[in-house]
C-alpha cells in the first residue's frame, strides 16, 4: 500500500501504486496536514474545516490480470483496484477516480457510477438497423425519374421507444432509446437524412414523392459497377438515461447501419 507521503496523481484518470490521490493545491483531500482523508475524512481547505467527504469501494470484477488499465507492467500480486469518490461539500460536485492500493484507505459505502449501469441498460436493449423498406423492391426495377420512397418498421428494436433497467447495488437507471435520425446514402453518391420513419410506399400515391423520406434517380444504375445502386440506411438512436427515484440524468447514442441494392432503369421509347 502507497505511502501517505507519495508524490501527488497526476490528472489522470487511473493513478497506478497510489494509496490516495493528492494535489499540491490543497483542494483534494489529503492535502491537509498529510492526513489520508479516507471514509469521510478530508484535507482543510482553510480554518481547519473539512470540505471533502470520501468513500472508497472494492472495482468488481477486478480487471483482467494483463488489462492496460493496469499500466504497461499489468497487475502486481496484492494491488486490487478502488475506486474512489470525493464529495465537494462546498459545491455538491463529486471528483470520481479509480485508484490501486492494497486496502481501501478508508472506509465507507460503495461508489457505483449511473453512467455504468445506464450501459448496462443499453446492453439489453436490441437495437437493430433499419428494417428496411424501398421503392423499386429489391429484385424488382424502378425508373430514372420515378419517386422512391425510404421507411423503416417503426418496432421497439428498429426505431424504439425501447425501454431498459439494469441495477448495481442500490443504484437502478432506466435507459429509453429512440432513432432520432437516419441518414440514407442513395449508392449515387447522394444522401438523404430523414428525421421520420418514412412513409410506406402504396399503389394510390402513384407518381406523388414521398411526404417525409423520399428521393430521386436521374441516372440508371448500369452506370455502376455493380449495376445497382447500394443504398444504406445508418440509424442514430439517442438514448436518455434516469436514476430511479433521483435526479441524474445522461445522454448515450448508438449507430446501426442495414443495407439493399435496388435496380434503377431507363424507360425504353418505342418509335
Amino acid at each position: 500500500m502507497a505511502d501517505p507521503g507519495d508524490p501527488p496523481c497526476p490528472d489522470e484518470y487511473l493513478c497506478t501504486g497510489v494509496g490516495l490521490p493528492k494535489d499540491p493545491g490543497g483542494t483534494r483531500p489529503g492535502t491537509g496536514g498529510g492526513g489520508t482523508g479516507g471514509g469521510g475524512g478530508g484535507g482543510d481547505t482553510g480554518g481547519g474545516s473539512s470540505r471533502y467527504t470520501c468513500t472508497y469501494t472494492l472495482w468488481e470484477p477486478q480487471p483482467a490480470d494483463d488489462s492496460t488499465l493496469w499500466g504497461s507492467g499489468g497487475r502486481q500480486p496484492g494491488v486490487s483496484m478502488y475506486i474512489e469518490d470525493c464529495l465537494d461539500n462546498e459545491t455538491g460536485l463529486h471528483d470520481v477516480k479509480n485508484i490501486f492500493t492494497t486496502a481501501p484507505p478508508g472506509g465507507g459505502g460503495p461508489v457505483i457510477d449511473p453512467a455504468v449501469v445506464a450501459r448496462q441498460a443499453v446492453d439489453k436493449m436490441r437495437l437493430r438497423p433499419p428494417a428496411i423498406g424501398i421503392t423499386p423492391k429489391p429484385g424488382g426495377k424502378g425508373v430514372v425519374g420515378m419517386p422512391v420512397y425510404m421507411w423503416t418498421e417503426t418496432g421497439p428494436e428498429t426505431y424504439g421507444p425501447n425501454v431498459a433497467s439494469a441495477s448495481v447495488g442500490p443504484v437502478s437507471v432506466t435507459a429509453t432509446a429512440r432513432v432520432s435520425k437516419i441518414v440514407w446514402n442513395m449508392g449515387d453518391g447522394r444522401t438523404v437524412t430523414c428525421t421520420s420513419a418514412g412513409t410506406p410506399y402504396k399503389a394510390e400515391y402513384g407518381k406523388k414523392p414521398s411526404p417525409d423520406c423520399g428521393h430521386r434517380y436521374d441516372k440508371p444504375s448500369s452506370t455502376t459497377g455493380s449495376g445497382t445502386y447500394k443504398v444504406t440506411a445508418t440509424s442514430t438512436w439517442s438514448i436518455d438515461w434516469q436514476v430511479t427515484g433521483g435526479a441524474q440524468t445522461g445522454q448515450l447514442t448508438e449507430v446501426r447501419t442495414g443495407a439493399v441494392d435496388i435496380t434503377v432503369a431507363e424507360v425504353q421509347v418505342l418509335n
